[in-house]
């Protein structure tokens, strides 16, 4: 189920074929009906009239985002040369953040942000290595056009300049998990008031999504060669509509060196998404160590294509300094052939290989050793179990099995739901809230835990019957936040609603938030983050920010292309916003702002 009806085939030119219909092929249909008319017996008014039409429907598609895999009015089929097409123009008040804030409001001024901007933390902590690390990136990312000139330049300035950024924490807490307050006010002044720009926030992780919006508001001027903010004075204030928001990586499926993950990671922090779900191991490969069972990461596709647990626990602190919480996956007892490749006997037979034997006890030993292990690096409050897609046909196989199903007089649903129920306990004595994705609900919700996370993904309508039953819930509907679907739009992304048929508080408060998911047969390190990006961001939007200012694709789409261009600028190769299927290259020449 998840994973057959995951995958769906890369663009082709044959299947192009398949995909041609009057809903993707509206724009090229009316064109050639263009084309076509010229000796066509019409009278004069009548050709008119019908042009008008045509160009009107064509016009109402491009406004409204509408996307196309065929070249789109800029691009001359007669001649095969490209004509420049120009922006679409939008109220020059927009506000350029991504995602948009709960609460803003501002002004017409610009203010000058002085390169040698100091920072000053305090309140619940005096310093922060935390802070004063990412204020360096910050820099980084602000200046990246100024010159050791220019700086010495803007010093001298009489221009109204911001000498200081001053956050003021109001605790010294700085444990990150599930529900950390993220929230913050970001006060930036106008010309004469101030040259100081405040920050506040609960803790570091609020004051770390501050400095991202911070970030946003600067732009480099040209012409002057300074960083200018424009609107000032802002007045921020801001918090996420979802403790959890998630992106799902697979390592499994592709291995993903230490390096592309921590890509990764900073681009989810541009994003404000805080949730990477790893799902580390699968049917395929067993890259990561585990010290209790040193032979199991054998199941890795290569020697060199292995983690260590220096590099998990490195991964995870390198995440906590960006506010970004790890979520392992230990996926049971399906999707687990590669763990015998080490301990061939957690196999229910050697021509059947996965759910993992059942009747052993050494099975649950292993699991207990590798949770133990995990246990040291992971600190977050959920542990994934998976539990997805299990044939259970293979223990009907294996001659052992069924007899111990026989001498306990089991089904083979039954033995279903004891091994995840013992992973449940397993995993809750470690201190740990188990999550499964939705199957073990579906198929024996009440034997469950009352502190499971159910992980719905393929069935849509799901969610309320979760809630309905007291239990918490991710959502990840896969017609619509699977990354991997690569002819699923940014527009479908940006309006599935996690809250959708729930009307009553009290089940909207179970539903966490949210996760895309980067499933890996199709990915790896060449070209997972145009996978990702910026389908991803058009999600974090959703899970961050209010329906109320966030609802429209209209005017989305030129915040959405403009942060695309900023995740350029910070070394992020996003795909372009409006190709018909994901991570292509752009049709044609063009502005980055306008693809």
């Amino acid at each position: 189920m998840r994973h057959a009806l995951r995958y769906k085939p890369a663009y082709s030119p044959q299947s192009d074929i398949a995909f041609s219909s009057a809903r993707y092929d509206t724009r090229a249909m009316l064109r050639n009906r263009l084309h076509s008319m010229a000796g066509t017996k019409m009278s004069a008014i009548s050709k008119a009239v019908l042009l008008l039409l045509l160009f009107g429907i064509i016009f109402a598609g491009e406004v409204c985002g509408y996307r196309s895999k065929h070249w789109r009015l800029g691009f001359s089929e007669s001649s095969m040369k490209y004509k420049p097409r120009k922006p679409l123009q939008i109220e020059a008040n927009e506000t350029w953040i991504w995602p948009l804030p709960a609460e803003w409001t501002k002004g017409e001024s610009t203010i000058i942000l002085d390169p040698k901007l100091e920072l000053v933390v305090q309140g619940g902590l005096s310093e922060s290595d935390v802070l004063e690390e990412a204020f360096e990136r910050y820099l980084g990312h602000i200046f990246v056009h100024q010159s050791a000139e220019g700086k010495k330049l803007r010093r001298k300035s009489s221009s109204p300049t911001l000498l200081r950024l001053v956050i003021n924490l109001l605790s010294d807490n700085q444990v990150l998990q599930l529900g950390t307050d993220e929230s913050y006010t970001l006060a930036v002044p106008a010309t004469n008031e101030s040259s100081d720009v405040y920050l506040e926030a609960s803790n570091i992780y609020g004051a770390l999504r501050g400095l991202e919006t911070f970030s946003q508001l600067c732009g480099f001027n040209f012409e002057t060669r300074s960083v200018e903010i424009r609107d000032a004075p802002w007045s921020i204030k801001d918090k996420p509509r979802f403790q959890y928001r998630g992106l799902l990586i697979d390592t499994a499926r592709h291995y993903l060196p230490v390096e592309t993950i921590r890509k990764v990671i900073d681009s989810m922090s541009y994003a404000k998404l805080n949730v990477l779900h790893w799902h580390i191991v699968d049917t395929e490969s067993f890259p990561l160590e585990i010290p209790s069972y040193p032979a199991m990461w054998d199941g890795a596709y290569t020697k060199a294509e292995r983690y260590t647990m220096e590099d998990a626990a490195n991964i995870v602190e390198y995440a906590r300094r960006r506010g970004i919480n790890i979520m392992p996956e230990l996926d049971t007892p399906g999707h687990a052939a590669s763990w015998g490749v080490g301990y061939p006997q957690l196999w229910p037979h050697p021509k059947c290989q996965q759910p993992l034997d059942v009747s052993s006890k050494f099975t649950f030993e292993v699991i207990a050793g590798i949770l133990a292990d995990f246990r040291k690096v992971f600190p977050f409050d959920l542990m994934h179990l998976g539990g997805d897609e299990v044939d259970t046909s293979c223990w009907n196989q294996s001659e052992h099995i069924r007899g111990w199903l026989k001498d306990r007089n089991l089904t083979l649903h039954d033995a279903y739901a004891t091994f995840v129920l013992e992973v449940q306990t397993i995993t809750r004595k470690l201190g740990w809230a188990p999550v499964n994705w939705e199957e073990p609900f579906s198929e024996f919700g009440k034997l469950l835990s009352p502190d499971t996370v159910v992980h719905e993904w393929y069935s849509n309508n799901l969610v309320p019957a979760i809630v309905d039953q007291g239990f918490r819930c991710i959502v990840s509907n896969q017609d619509v936040w699977y990354l991997d679907h690569l002819d699923v739009g940014w527009e479908e992304f940006y309006l599935n609603e996690p809250l959708a048929d729930l009307n009553s508080l009290d089940q909207q408060q179970l539903v966490l938030g949210g996760e895309v998911c980067m499933w890996g047969e199709t990915a790896d390190p060449g070209d997972i983050e145009a996978t990702i990006w910026p389908r991803a961001a058009a999600a974090a939007e959703r899970l961050w920010s209010s329906p109320y200012v966030a609802n429209s694709t209209y005017r989305a789409l030129p915040r959405l292309e403009r942060f695309r261009c900023l995740l350029h600028e910070r070394g992020v190769g996003a795909a372009p916003v409006k190709n018909y299927y994901a991570r292509e290259g752009p049709e044609g020449p063009g502005s980055c702002y306008d693809q």
